[in-house]
Order: C-alpha cells, then sequence, then structure tokens
C-alpha cells in the first residue's frame, strides 16, 4: 500500500508541476502588430508600454486612453484608427502589471501609482503643460479620478484636463459587487498564491464573458488575446495585488468621489448602473446607462440603439439618455452655460463593435 502511494505522488507531483508553470501562449499576429507599433518608456526603474500615434491635421486635440481590468491597452484596438481621425494625439499605455508592461512581484500596486504612471508618460511625452482629454474604462476610471483630484483638489497634478469620458466604471464603492473569485483574491492573503496559480483559460474566459451581453460577446480569437494579454510576463500572478485597488475605492471613496462631484472638468459618462447621492458642479453628459462593465459595443438584434452610436446633438449641462429601461437618477448640473466640448460628441462613431 505504501508503494502505491509513493508511486502516485511521483507521478502527480511533475503533473501539478507542469500544469502550474504553463508557458503563456503566443501573441497572435494582432497582438504582435499592436506590440510593434508601440514603444516603452521607464517609471521608477520598470518598463511600461505605450502607444502615440499622430492622427488629424489641423487639430490640437490629444486624447489619452486608460484601460480597463484585467485587460491592456489592446482594449481600444479596434476604436484606434477611428480616434486617430478626430484626435491629433492617441495616447494609451498598459498600466503597471498590465499587458506589456513590466508586472513586478511582490508589490504594492495602487490607482495612486497608476496615476503617477500616467502623469509619468504624459510628462515623458512633453504634454505636462497641454490641455489633454481622457477616457478611461473600469479600473482606468479610478485613475482618472485620482488624476482629477490632483488636478483639481490639491493642484499638484501634473495632467491638466480639457475633457474627461468616463465608462462602465465602479466610482461609487458602495453599488460595486465583486465576484467571488475577486473577493478571495483581495481578501484571502493565504489563499491568493494558490489561487492566482491555478487561474486557467477557461475560468477567464467564463468570468470575463459574464460581463458582456448576449449579443456582444467576444469571439474566441478575441477572448484568448485578452488571456495572452493577462499571462504576458506572468501577469495572473500578480492579480491579487492588483485586485487591492477594490478595497482602496471604498477607503478613499470621499476623495474620488468627491473630485468627481466637485469639479468643473466637463465630463460625458458612460454608465452600467448610476448611484450618486450628490450632483457634480461641471456639466455633465450620460451618454449610457445600460450594458456591463466592458459593453461598448454596437446592440444586437432587438436592442435600443445606444447613445454612444447615436447621432448626439450639441447639449447643454443636462443630457440624460436611458438605454435599459430603468431608471435612474437624473443628474443636473451645477456648472452653469458651460457647454460639452465636441470631441465628446464625436464618440458616437467611435465605438463601432469594439467586439
Amino acid at each position: 500500500m505504501k508503494e502505491w502511494w509513493v508511486h502516485v505522488g511521483l507521478i502527480c507531483i511533475p503533473l501539478m508541476a507542469v500544469y502550474l508553470h504553463i508557458p503563456p501562449p503566443h501573441l497572435s499576429p494582432a497582438l504582435q502588430k499592436w506590440h510593434s507599433a508601440g514603444e516603452v518608456f521607464h517609471f521608477r526603474g520598470r518598463e511600461i508600454f505605450y502607444r502615440d500615434s499622430s492622427g488629424a491635421l489641423g487639430s490640437s486635440d490629444v486624447i489619452i486612453l486608460l484601460h480597463g481590468f484585467p485587460t491592456s491597452s489592446f482594449d481600444w484596438n479596434k476604436i484606434w484608427e477611428p480616434l486617430t481621425q478626430r484626435f491629433h494625439r492617441v495616447i494609451a499605455l498598459d498600466f503597471l502589471g498590465f499587458g506589456f508592461s513590466d508586472k513586478p512581484r511582490p508589490h504594492k500596486y495602487s490607482i495612486f501609482e497608476q496615476a503617477s504612471v500616467v502623469e509619468a508618460l504624459a510628462a515623458h511625452l512633453g504634454l505636462s503643460h497641454q490641455r489633454v482629454n481622457v477616457m478611461s474604462h473600469d479600473y482606468g476610471d479610478t485613475v482618472a479620478l485620482e488624476l482629477l483630484y490632483r488636478s483639481d483638489q490639491n493642484r499638484t497634478g501634473h495632467l491638466t484636463f480639457n475633457s474627461l469620458c468616463l465608462s462602465n466604471g465602479g466610482l461609487f464603492p458602495e453599488t460595486h459587487y465583486p465576484r467571488l473569485l475577486q473577493r478571495l483574491l483581495k481578501d484571502s492573503s493565504f489563499l491568493a498564491p494558490v489561487l492566482t496559480r491555478l487561474t486557467n483559460y477557461m475560468l477567464f474566459q467564463k468570468g470575463i464573458g459574464d460581463v458582456f451581453g448576449p449579443y456582444t460577446q467576444p469571439t474566441d480569437a478575441e477572448f484568448w488575446d485578452m488571456w495572452t494579454g493577462l499571462r504576458h510576463n506572468d501577469g495572473n500572478l500578480v492579480l491579487d495585488s492588483i485586485l487591492q485597488y477594490i478595497n482602496q475605492r471604498l477607503k478613499h471613496r470621499e476623495r474620488w468621489v468627491g473630485a468627481l462631484t466637485s469639479t468643473f472638468v466637463p465630463q460625458s459618462w458612460t454608465l452600467s448602473c448610476l448611484a450618486c447621492e450628490r450632483k457634480p458642479r461641471s456639466p455633465s453628459v450620460i451618454l449610457s446607462s445600460g450594458g456591463s462593465a466592458h459593453d461598448l459595443r454596437t446592440p444586437g438584434p432587438g436592442q435600443p440603439s445606444s447613445p454612444v452610436h447615436s447621432s448626439l446633438p450639441e447639449a447643454g449641462p443636462e443630457v440624460h439618455h436611458h438605454h435599459s429601461g430603468r431608471t435612474h437618477q437624473s443628474l443636473p448640473s451645477a456648472g452653469g452655460s458651460h457647454r460639452l466640448p465636441q470631441c465628446i460628441f464625436q464618440f458616437h462613431s467611435l465605438f463601432l463593435k469594439r467586439y
């Protein structure tokens, strides 16, 4: 009997070792093209990947794109060319711990550090004193709010906002409900190292697929590209550290929600769910109140057209579109007669089937 268990152990141990150290998948042609078009700069000794494309002639507008969790700047690939037709410069980066950027471990990842990464990139590109448009998604929304706080509240920021477009992020932590795996990773220090190594493509595909709408599911190739970006440089092993941002959102709620509701920077929001008890001071447009955390694509059969895809008229301080049939609290602005810059309304032609 003893010999039997020994043999089983000798077989299982190397098999488990192989499973837990599966090499990352090879880059698809699309990811290779994206990577080869980018560059890196150094932030505190770490390499940060970014793309910077020149676009529309006769325009001085610059837009910086901040991606979500757990993906990368590649999220923007299908609207990259349309953006370059509208803006003079289109810039996107992979946050530290994401995509093609370095993924140090152990490391205490934080929203504050990611905001400093964005400021360092702006300085690297000579944009510290230029007004920029920022568009963010999901995780990137909280980074954008920290940048906004630095710019508006304590005047220490190195980024000057022209406009801000927030899309489908957990802006209000009390209305955000993390998935079970996310809760385990962010709160269970003894389980996290095991869970990050056990994370595999099937679990990833199921988790990401659940946040897409029924008519907007990514293709297998697109799921695989997301997974490849995550696995690059063993990114799955830093998920628990990065997920601390959920706790940071709660801890620093007043700082970030306060920045959102008190700024005079023109904003537009695309939200899956809105719950806000305070009114923003700046002109605000809610472009959409339906969909999911990653759902920024063309609606499917029988679905109402999202305002993001509609031709939006020039709006004053109060424009509130409903997409899902739910009723949400309207957010009238106290920003006076300011109007949102037209760059915001051009997005209707840019969110064309991201997936």
